[in-house]
């Protein structure tokens, strides 16, 4: 069974940075769909960036790309989520996610597709 644990997130001025983690446990393929998505009470879940790491493609939502970078290191079962220039507008609960049938990874797939996701950790940016 595929468990996520986030932490990093925390209460930052516009401007600032912060940098999210995810310790993946119970998902050994080599070939892995992974990703984070963001929702805030009383709206639509929203995809942040997602990673295939079979050869390291990523996608990233049109409202974070520039400013957002996805990483992973295998050898720590961590994902990562780098966010710069943060704006108010990127406060919200993220979760990271995972689908070991990489189904959001594949043509046509959605943000929706993902099997498992952690309980979050909050981001709030002040403006």
């Amino acid at each position: 069974q595929v468990q996520l644990v986030e932490s990093g997130g925390g209460s930052v001025e516009a401007g600032g940075s912060l940098r999210l983690s995810c310790v993946i446990s119970g998902y050994t393929a080599s070939r892995k769909c992974i990703g984070w998505f963001r929702q805030v009470p009383g709206k639509e879940r929203e995809g942040v960036a997602r990673i295939f790491t079979g050869g390291d493609r990523t996608h990233y939502a049109d409202s974070v790309k520039g400013r957002f970078t996805i990483s992973q290191d295998s050898a720590k079962n961590t994902l990562y989520l780098q966010m710069n220039s943060l704006k108010p507008e990127d406060t919200a609960m993220y979760h990271c996610a995972a689908d070991p049938k990489l189904r959001p990874c594949l043509y046509g797939g959605s943000w929706y597709d993902f099997a498992a996701w952690g309980q979050g950790t909050q981001v709030s940016v002040s403006s």
